[in-house]
Protein backbone atom coordinates (compact mmCIF):
# COMPACT_ATOMS: atom_id res chain seq x y z
CA UNK A 1 0.00 0.00 0.00
CA UNK A 2 2.92 2.66 0.77
CA UNK A 3 3.88 2.40 -2.81
CA UNK A 4 0.98 4.81 -3.51
CA UNK A 5 2.40 7.52 -1.76
CA UNK A 6 4.97 7.72 -4.87
CA UNK A 7 1.38 9.07 -6.68
CA UNK A 8 1.57 12.35 -7.75
CA UNK A 9 -1.32 15.19 -9.50
CA UNK A 10 -0.01 16.17 -12.96
CA UNK A 11 0.83 19.01 -12.57
CA UNK A 12 3.20 18.71 -9.86
CA UNK A 13 6.85 18.31 -8.39
CA UNK A 14 7.90 15.62 -11.30
CA UNK A 15 6.17 17.14 -14.01
CA UNK A 16 7.70 20.71 -13.32
CA UNK A 17 11.18 19.39 -13.07
CA UNK A 18 10.60 17.09 -16.46
CA UNK A 19 9.16 20.46 -18.03
CA UNK A 20 12.45 22.22 -17.25
CA UNK A 21 14.37 19.67 -18.11
CA UNK A 22 12.61 19.70 -21.42
CA UNK A 23 12.93 23.43 -21.77
CA UNK A 24 16.83 23.46 -20.74
CA UNK A 25 17.63 21.04 -23.95
CA UNK A 26 15.08 22.78 -25.82
CA UNK A 27 13.25 18.96 -27.04
CA UNK A 28 10.01 17.09 -26.89
CA UNK A 29 9.73 14.82 -23.63
CA UNK A 30 7.68 11.89 -23.10
CA UNK A 31 7.98 10.92 -19.90
CA UNK A 32 5.57 8.02 -17.61
CA UNK A 33 4.43 9.26 -14.35
CA UNK A 34 2.56 7.30 -11.89
CA UNK A 35 -0.54 9.97 -11.67
CA UNK A 36 -2.54 10.41 -8.73
CA UNK A 37 -5.94 12.05 -9.76
CA UNK A 38 -7.94 11.97 -6.83
CA UNK A 39 -7.35 10.13 -2.77
CA UNK A 40 -7.41 6.32 -4.13
CA UNK A 41 -7.64 6.83 -8.16
CA UNK A 42 -4.66 6.70 -9.58
CA UNK A 43 -3.04 6.38 -13.41
CA UNK A 44 -0.32 5.12 -15.83
CA UNK A 45 -0.07 8.21 -17.42
CA UNK A 46 2.61 9.87 -20.36
CA UNK A 47 2.96 13.40 -20.27
CA UNK A 48 4.36 15.34 -22.87
CA UNK A 49 6.62 18.72 -22.65
CA UNK A 50 7.76 20.82 -25.83
CA UNK A 51 10.47 22.31 -24.54
CA UNK A 52 10.43 25.22 -27.30
CA UNK A 53 7.20 26.19 -26.68
CA UNK A 54 6.74 27.76 -23.25
CA UNK A 55 3.85 27.69 -20.91
CA UNK A 56 3.76 31.36 -20.05
CA UNK A 57 3.84 30.88 -17.06
CA UNK A 58 7.58 30.10 -15.74
CA UNK A 59 10.33 30.96 -17.86
CA UNK A 60 12.70 28.04 -17.17
CA UNK A 61 9.69 25.52 -17.94
CA UNK A 62 8.73 24.30 -20.96
CA UNK A 63 4.72 23.58 -21.77
CA UNK A 64 2.84 20.55 -20.73
CA UNK A 65 0.81 20.05 -23.81
CA UNK A 66 -1.02 17.50 -22.57
CA UNK A 67 -1.25 13.74 -20.76
CA UNK A 68 -1.96 10.37 -22.21
CA UNK A 69 -3.52 7.62 -19.54
CA UNK A 70 -3.07 4.16 -20.03
CA UNK A 71 -5.96 2.67 -21.75
CA UNK A 72 -5.25 -1.53 -21.94
CA UNK A 73 -4.68 -2.42 -17.87
CA UNK A 74 -2.76 -5.99 -17.63
CA UNK A 75 -2.46 -8.70 -14.61
CA UNK A 76 -0.03 -10.87 -15.20
CA UNK A 77 2.63 -12.51 -12.88
CA UNK A 78 4.96 -10.01 -11.20
CA UNK A 79 2.73 -7.08 -12.54
CA UNK A 80 -0.68 -6.64 -11.06
CA UNK A 81 -1.63 -3.23 -12.49
CA UNK A 82 -5.29 -3.24 -12.18
CA UNK A 83 -4.47 -3.18 -8.55
CA UNK A 84 -2.97 0.23 -8.51
CA UNK A 85 -4.05 1.56 -12.09
CA UNK A 86 -7.69 2.93 -13.20
CA UNK A 87 -7.96 2.60 -17.15
CA UNK A 88 -7.56 6.11 -19.09
CA UNK A 89 -10.64 7.65 -19.71
CA UNK A 90 -8.86 10.59 -22.31
CA UNK A 91 -9.14 8.32 -25.36
CA UNK A 92 -6.38 7.94 -27.73
CA UNK A 93 -4.71 11.17 -28.42
CA UNK A 94 -2.30 13.16 -30.72
CA UNK A 95 -0.26 16.02 -29.70
CA UNK A 96 0.65 19.33 -31.73
CA UNK A 97 4.57 19.69 -30.65
CA UNK A 98 7.24 21.65 -32.04
CA UNK A 99 8.84 18.51 -33.20
CA UNK A 100 5.25 17.58 -34.92
CA UNK A 101 2.45 15.50 -34.47
CA UNK A 102 3.04 12.59 -31.94
CA UNK A 103 1.22 9.95 -30.12
CA UNK A 104 2.43 8.06 -27.54
CA UNK A 105 0.68 4.81 -25.82
CA UNK A 106 1.87 2.90 -23.19
CA UNK A 107 3.40 0.08 -22.25
CA UNK A 108 0.55 -3.07 -22.77
CA UNK A 109 -1.15 -0.69 -25.65
CA UNK A 110 1.30 -1.63 -27.56
CA UNK A 111 -0.58 -4.81 -27.83
CA UNK A 112 -3.26 -3.69 -29.39
CA UNK A 113 -3.73 -2.14 -33.59
CA UNK A 114 -6.83 -0.21 -32.73
CA UNK A 115 -5.07 2.00 -30.23
CA UNK A 116 -2.38 2.66 -32.78
CA UNK A 117 -4.76 3.21 -35.42
CA UNK A 118 -6.62 5.88 -33.68
CA UNK A 119 -3.65 7.88 -32.84
CA UNK A 120 -2.32 7.92 -36.68
CA UNK A 121 -5.82 8.45 -37.75
CA UNK A 122 -5.71 12.14 -35.93
CA UNK A 123 -2.40 13.16 -37.19
CA UNK A 124 0.41 11.88 -35.88
CA UNK A 125 3.61 11.07 -37.83
CA UNK A 126 5.52 9.11 -35.00
CA UNK A 127 4.01 6.52 -32.83
CA UNK A 128 6.02 6.14 -28.85
CA UNK A 129 5.35 3.35 -26.45
CA UNK A 130 7.38 3.96 -23.05
CA UNK A 131 7.34 0.18 -21.92
CA UNK A 132 8.32 -2.39 -18.94
CA UNK A 133 8.43 -5.52 -20.59
CA UNK A 134 10.60 -8.71 -19.81
CA UNK A 135 10.87 -12.22 -19.49
CA UNK A 136 10.00 -14.55 -16.63
CA UNK A 137 13.46 -16.32 -16.04
CA UNK A 138 11.84 -19.68 -15.82
CA UNK A 139 10.09 -19.36 -19.17
CA UNK A 140 13.01 -17.96 -20.77
CA UNK A 141 14.94 -20.30 -22.56
CA UNK A 142 11.89 -21.71 -23.73
CA UNK A 143 9.92 -19.01 -24.70
CA UNK A 144 12.26 -16.05 -24.62
CA UNK A 145 13.64 -15.79 -28.13
CA UNK A 146 9.20 -15.93 -29.09
CA UNK A 147 8.11 -13.75 -26.80
CA UNK A 148 10.86 -10.99 -27.90
CA UNK A 149 10.15 -11.66 -31.67
CA UNK A 150 6.27 -10.90 -30.86
CA UNK A 151 6.94 -7.81 -29.51
CA UNK A 152 9.04 -6.51 -32.17
CA UNK A 153 6.72 -8.05 -34.46
CA UNK A 154 3.33 -5.94 -33.60
CA UNK A 155 5.16 -2.71 -33.20
CA UNK A 156 6.89 -2.75 -36.66
CA UNK A 157 3.43 -3.74 -37.74
CA UNK A 158 1.68 -0.44 -36.00
CA UNK A 159 4.71 1.52 -38.81
CA UNK A 160 3.23 -0.71 -41.90
CA UNK A 161 -0.56 -0.85 -41.04
CA UNK A 162 -0.37 2.92 -40.07
CA UNK A 163 2.35 4.48 -41.95
CA UNK A 164 4.34 6.26 -39.24
CA UNK A 165 7.34 5.99 -37.79
CA UNK A 166 7.09 3.80 -34.30
CA UNK A 167 9.67 4.52 -31.08
CA UNK A 168 9.43 1.97 -28.79
CA UNK A 169 11.18 3.09 -25.37
CA UNK A 170 11.80 -0.51 -22.65
CA UNK A 171 13.70 -0.63 -19.61
CA UNK A 172 16.15 -3.42 -18.65
CA UNK A 173 17.90 -4.59 -15.42
CA UNK A 174 16.32 -7.23 -13.22
CA UNK A 175 13.50 -6.65 -10.61
CA UNK A 176 12.33 -9.17 -7.74
CA UNK A 177 9.63 -6.89 -6.00
CA UNK A 178 6.50 -8.00 -6.19
CA UNK A 179 3.42 -7.00 -4.20
CA UNK A 180 2.25 -10.66 -3.11
CA UNK A 181 5.52 -10.62 -1.54
CA UNK A 182 7.52 -13.68 -3.90
CA UNK A 183 10.80 -12.51 -4.07
CA UNK A 184 12.71 -15.79 -4.23
CA UNK A 185 15.66 -15.68 -6.25
CA UNK A 186 14.98 -16.54 -10.03
CA UNK A 187 11.40 -15.21 -9.26
CA UNK A 188 11.57 -11.58 -10.77
CA UNK A 189 11.72 -10.50 -14.06
CA UNK A 190 14.69 -9.36 -16.69
CA UNK A 191 13.54 -6.46 -18.51
CA UNK A 192 14.90 -7.29 -22.02
CA UNK A 193 15.70 -4.11 -23.48
CA UNK A 194 16.00 -3.67 -27.53
CA UNK A 195 14.40 -0.39 -27.48
CA UNK A 196 13.96 0.69 -31.37
CA UNK A 197 12.87 3.15 -34.29
CA UNK A 198 11.72 1.79 -37.27
CA UNK A 199 10.26 3.91 -40.74
CA UNK A 200 6.51 3.58 -42.29
CA UNK A 201 8.14 0.43 -44.33
CA UNK A 202 8.97 -1.60 -40.76
CA UNK A 203 12.86 -1.08 -41.33
CA UNK A 204 14.48 -0.48 -38.04
CA UNK A 205 16.55 2.07 -38.16
CA UNK A 206 18.28 2.27 -34.67
CA UNK A 207 18.13 -0.60 -31.92
CA UNK A 208 19.35 -0.77 -28.42
CA UNK A 209 20.93 -3.77 -26.33
CA UNK A 210 19.68 -6.24 -24.10
CA UNK A 211 21.72 -5.12 -21.25
CA UNK A 212 22.43 -2.14 -20.68
CA UNK A 213 20.83 1.64 -20.61
CA UNK A 214 22.08 3.63 -24.13
CA UNK A 215 20.38 6.65 -26.05
CA UNK A 216 19.41 5.76 -29.81
CA UNK A 217 19.25 8.40 -32.64
CA UNK A 218 16.73 7.96 -35.47
CA UNK A 219 15.43 10.85 -38.07
CA UNK A 220 12.24 11.31 -39.45
CA UNK A 221 11.92 11.91 -42.96
CA UNK A 222 8.62 13.22 -43.92
CA UNK A 223 8.90 12.95 -47.09
CA UNK A 224 9.81 9.47 -46.70
CA UNK A 225 5.98 8.98 -44.94
CA UNK A 226 4.21 11.04 -47.59
CA UNK A 227 6.09 8.36 -50.09
CA UNK A 228 5.00 5.24 -47.77
CA UNK A 229 1.24 6.17 -47.89
CA UNK A 230 1.23 6.99 -51.51
CA UNK A 231 2.79 3.33 -52.44
CA UNK A 232 0.75 1.67 -50.07
CA UNK A 233 -2.04 3.70 -49.33
CA UNK A 234 -4.21 1.73 -46.75
CA UNK A 235 -5.53 4.44 -44.69
CA UNK A 236 -7.20 5.49 -48.10
CA UNK A 237 -8.54 2.24 -48.79
CA UNK A 238 -10.01 1.55 -45.71
CA UNK A 239 -13.56 -0.10 -45.71
CA UNK A 240 -15.08 2.46 -42.68
CA UNK A 241 -18.63 1.46 -44.19
CA UNK A 242 -17.95 -2.03 -43.08
CA UNK A 243 -16.52 -1.87 -39.18
CA UNK A 244 -18.88 -1.25 -36.91
CA UNK A 245 -18.68 -4.79 -35.24
CA UNK A 246 -15.33 -4.26 -34.21
CA UNK A 247 -16.68 -2.65 -31.12
CA UNK A 248 -18.26 -6.31 -30.11
CA UNK A 249 -16.09 -8.44 -27.22
CA UNK A 250 -17.05 -11.24 -30.08
CA UNK A 251 -18.86 -11.65 -33.03
CA UNK A 252 -20.88 -14.55 -31.73
CA UNK A 253 -24.35 -13.47 -31.68
CA UNK A 254 -24.07 -13.24 -27.93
Amino acid sequence: MALFDLAEPIPGAGSEKLAATAAKNKVVLIASLFEKRAPGLYHNTAAIFDGKNDDGKNDSAGALVGIYRKMHIPDDPLYYEKFYFTPGDLGFKAFDTSAGKLGTLICWDQWYPEGARLTALQGASILFYPTAIGWHPAEKAEFGAAQHDAWRTIQRAHAIANGVYVGVVNRVGFETGDIRGNSAPGKGLEFWGGSFFCDPFGRVLAEGSHDREEILLGEVDLHHLEDVRRNWPFLRDRRIDSYAPITSRMIDGK
